[in-house]
């Protein structure tokens, strides 16, 4: 094979990869290419999408191998498919910095509207995921998130939402935790739509949209959490039992370093689902709306008229009126304990305040031990939002 077929060859095959026929090529490769050019010159039409100055090109193209240009290979197949190569390179850059990225900036930092984007997408599945209980993924991805985070121990500095460590045994088989593999596989399609994003931020902002989107409070966030190994992993016993009495709820709220407001307005989270029996062992749902974030937990709570249940369950309480909803000790303790009481009965009376008490009782708890950077918090615009 003559030479000049050996580099049309090359040509031929190397043209396609950088998006232009063998014609353009030639003049890519500019004076480094001595070789006869076929009889008909019809230049391509280019793609807009990929459009970049042949000059600039074909000076990138001479810069990389001009000291080549003399040697025993440069009108060699050899030396075709090394400017190709080049080419390539020269193409891709080019590419990259008409479309506004050009050479590398360091490491991904993202920005705030990166994390719009995260909240966008997990609002979006919510939207279109319905086939799970009351109709919404909502309510246990705030589980998701609450129980993420109030392992936190104040004394010791361990636990809280900066780790995620119930990705690991022993804590994801945590009684308190069963279930949650439900919320943590659902958010696996965002994480790998956005690999940047820890797990420790991805299920802590899952449980702020899902209750701005299931009609609750803003709840301000803030990223900086980073994800840790098994060693990091929390001891059982530090997330609330639900069939203890008040005692039990002051030294797991103490323990985080809540209050006896905070205590109630966190656990208003009852707003939204229900209880499974093959998971805590209770049954039912609190009030019924449990896929709309309301006060309607307290008002019940306050104003209905409650009895034990008549089952082979745990102890659990029902509204005397319909016999469809349900109540834990827990719940209970909240109106059996004059501290608590007197929260409940005015979040009954005034949504407003609790709304607003729960958004920063929850940001609280979220943020619970994590060393942030920033104190810039993001307010995430909800898909309903213009």
């Amino acid at each position: 094979m003559r030479r000049s077929d050996e580099n049309a060859e090359a040509i031929a095959y190397v043209a396609p990869l950088i998006g232009c026929d063998s014609i353009s090529f030639y003049l890519l490769l500019g004076p480094s290419c001595a070789q006869p050019r076929p009889p008909l010159f019809r230049p391509a039409a280019r793609s807009t999408r990929f459009a970049i100055p042949a000059n600039g090109l074909r000076a990138s193209g001479r810069r990389g191998y001009a000291s080549e240009a003399g040697s025993e290979k440069s009108g060699s197949s050899f030396g075709l498919w090394a400017l190709g190569l080049g080419a390539l390179g020269a193409a891709g850059g080019a590419y990259l910095y008409l479309n506004g990225d050009s050479s590398p900036k360091g490491p991904f930092v993202p920005t705030k509207a990166d994390y719009q984007k995260v909240y966008d997408a997990v609002a979006r599945r919510l939207a279109d995921e319905t086939d799970y209980d009351d109709g919404s993924y909502g309510p246990v991805l705030v589980r998701l998130a609450w129980h993420a985070s109030g392992t936190y121990d104040k004394e010791t500095g361990t636990g809280g939402s900066n780790g995620a460590t119930m990705r690991f045994a022993p804590e994801s088989d945590h009684g308190a935790n069963a279930g949650l593999k439900t919320a943590r596989d659902f958010l696996e399609p965002i994480k790998a739509q956005f690999p940047w994003i820890t797990y420790s931020d991805l299920w802590t902002l899952g449980g702020a949209c899902a209750i701005q989107e299931l009609g609750g409070p803003s709840i301000p966030w803030r990223p900086g959490r980073e994800d840790r190994d098994v060693a990091a992993c929390t001891p059982d016993g530090r997330l609330p039992d639900a069939a203890k009495d008040q005692r039990h709820i002051r030294d797991i709220f103490s323990r985080m370093g809540f209050d006896d407001r905070e205590m109630v307005a966190l656990i208003g989270a009852h707003a939204l689902g229900r209880c499974h029996t093959d998971r805590s062992g209770f049954d039912g749902p609190w009030n019924f709306s449990p896929t709309v974030f309301t006060n309607e937990f307290f008002r019940l709570l306050a104003e209905e008229k409650w009895v034990q249940k008549k089952w082979n369950g745990p102890t659990q309480f029902t509204d005397k009126t319909t016999g469809t909803l349900m109540m834990l000790p827990t719940d209970m303790a909240l109106v059996k304990d004059k501290g608590f009481k007197k929260h409940v009965e005015r979040y009954a009376k005034d949504s407003d305040a609790f709304f607003k008490e729960f958004s920063d009782v929850f940001v609280k708890l979220l943020e619970l031990g994590v060393p942030f950077k920033t104190d810039d918090r993001i307010v995430f615009k909800t898909s309903d939002s213009e």
